[in-house]
């Protein structure tokens, strides 16, 4: 029997660890955090909020420093992950189902209330090759027939048709799609232990990892775990309350002052940890591919000026809702398989190119057809291309509760040219000399603003955009 003994051993942990091969397809796991601001990491520049194992991430690969959601609200920008596309292609450019106001100047345009299924999501296309397919959290891309196992997800464990928690952060959760916890159990470690419980079920095939984190949305509910911590961190710093500055229909907060937030962002911070060391400890972290990033800027700009937004991104501009820098840059931090270099990437990214990226990783064949506004970024991340998108545009024709009103906007290089329906009124910025778009260029580069104008009328047409209408109540 002593004979046959290392052969056993060998045999059973063979069984409980991955055993990956050059052929074998990497892992995906894409997280993806509700209104993370882009200043709210450390690895970004915070110094108040702690996120020492998500540093630890951007320590294993790449930290994008220009990196965009595709809208500066949830629900498009979620579509443009899951499909490649554009909101404004699939005709979704609010929030689901959005405020829709019937007493202002405009009337929004109408747009879907879900993700039409005969879009091939992500999880679909990696399905359809193999992989295991499990989805936890926030998915707000429709209702009954629209949930993630509806659109290619195997497994569902909270994901349906509201945006933020409706329980709270604690059992009971009020969520048809995840059965309540043992009293005190917080949602967000919930979550965690779904995905470690699914990444543990399926070690031993590829398998596509959506962990669609509620936090760090409202309600601001602290984690009791740790808002001591930041109550006492706080008592150090003299901007204890915060500092607001007035912004078009609403007030941005100037500081990072929250408590309660910043528990909420350590506490993501020790889940994503905990996903980090599960992949490693069953082998799986070099052939996994990990994407971290929000979906859409901080909240920092409310309407009305009782209301105090939780969080700052300064020196960037307003927040959610916005189309200036603060409401759609966003951190982005991609480990690719096998590499565990850090490396800054200053180029931009947008959500939809994660799509076509995750295909090139998983070595399947890029489907052009569906993520038509998306590029690979893996040769970026690879170091053999220099350049992504040329110009970019957001397209927001909607009225929000952070006091924006409607309008576009287009990037092309270092310039940012902003659209307002309203007043029909142009702001032109160079991002450069001026990330936090304070001097308006319009009169100083007249040349250079028509050429931008005309840019955004033809996306507008080509995309077939939906302009909001003149509201004949009001007028």
């Amino acid at each position: 029997m002593r004979i046959f003994l290392p052969l056993f051993l060998l045999f059973l942990i063979s069984c409980t660890t991955a055993v990956k091969t050059d052929e074998t397809p990497p892992n995906v796991v894409f997280i993806l955090v509700d209104d993370l601001g882009w200043k709210d990491l450390s690895c970004y520049g915070s110094s108040f909020y702690e996120t020492p194992n998500i540093d630890r991430l951007a320590k294993m690969g790449l930290r994008f420093s220009q990196a965009y959601a595709a809208h500066p609200v949830c629900s498009p920008t979620r579509a443009s992950i899951m499909t490649g596309k554009h909101p404004t292609r699939i005709k979704i450019t609010d929030w689901i189902p959005g405020q829709d106001p019937q007493n202002r100047k405009l009337l929004g345009p109408k747009d879907l209330h879900a993700l039409p299924l005969e879009e091939i999501t992500i999880a679909e296309a990696l399905q359809g090759q193999g992989y295991k397919t499990f989805f936890a959290g926030k998915w707000h891309l429709g209702g009954e027939g629209f949930y993630p196992e509806d659109q290619g997800f195997q497994i569902n464990k909270g994901g349906y048709h509201l945006g933020s928690p409706p329980g709270g952060y604690y059992t009971p959760y009020r969520n048809p799609k995840l059965k309540d916890g043992p009293t005190g159990e917080h949602l967000t470690d919930r979550l965690t232990d779904e995905s470690l419980k699914f990444i543990d079920q399926n070690y031993q095939s590829p398998f596509l990892l959506f962990l669609s984190y509620y936090t760090v949305h409202t309600p601001i509910q602290p984690h009791n775990d740790y808002l001591p911590k930041f109550l006492e961190k706080r008592k150090t710093r003299i901007d204890t309350l915060a500092i607001k500055q007035k912004e078009g229909g609403g007030y941005t907060v100037q500081n990072q002052y929250n408590a309660q937030y910043a528990s909420m962002v350590y506490a993501l911070d020790q889940n994503v940890g905990r996903v980090i060391d599960q992949l490693e400890a069953q082998n799986l972290l070099d052939n996994t591919l990990i994407i971290f990033t929000s979906d859409n800027g901080g909240l920092t700009t409310l309407e009305k000026e009782h209301r105090t937004a939780p969080t700052s991104v300064l020196p960037l501009r307003a927040g959610k809702g916005w189309v200036y820098e603060g409401g759609i840059r966003v951190p982005l931090i991609i480990k690719p398989p096998n590499n565990s270099s850090a490396k800054r990437i200053d180029v931009p990214a947008v959500s939809m190119d994660f799509y076509p990226t995750i295909l090139e990783y998983a070595r399947l064949p890029l489907k052009p057809e569906q993520h038509r506004d998306g590029i690979s970024l893996k040769n970026i991340i690879e170091g053999k291309k220099s350049e992504t998108h040329t110009s970019m545009v957001w397209d927001f024709p909607h009225y929000h509760g952070s006091g924006w009103t409607p309008g576009r906007a287009l990037r092309l290089g270092p310039w940012k040219l902003v659209y307002f329906f309203e007043d029909e009124q142009y702001e032109l910025y160079h991002l450069e000399n001026d990330p936090g778009e304070k001097i308006d260029l319009v009169n100083q580069a007249p040349e250079q603003l028509e050429h931008m104008k005309k840019l955004l009328m033809e996306w507008t047409s080509t995309m077939k955009a939906q302009n909001p209408t003149v509201n004949i109540k009001t007028l």
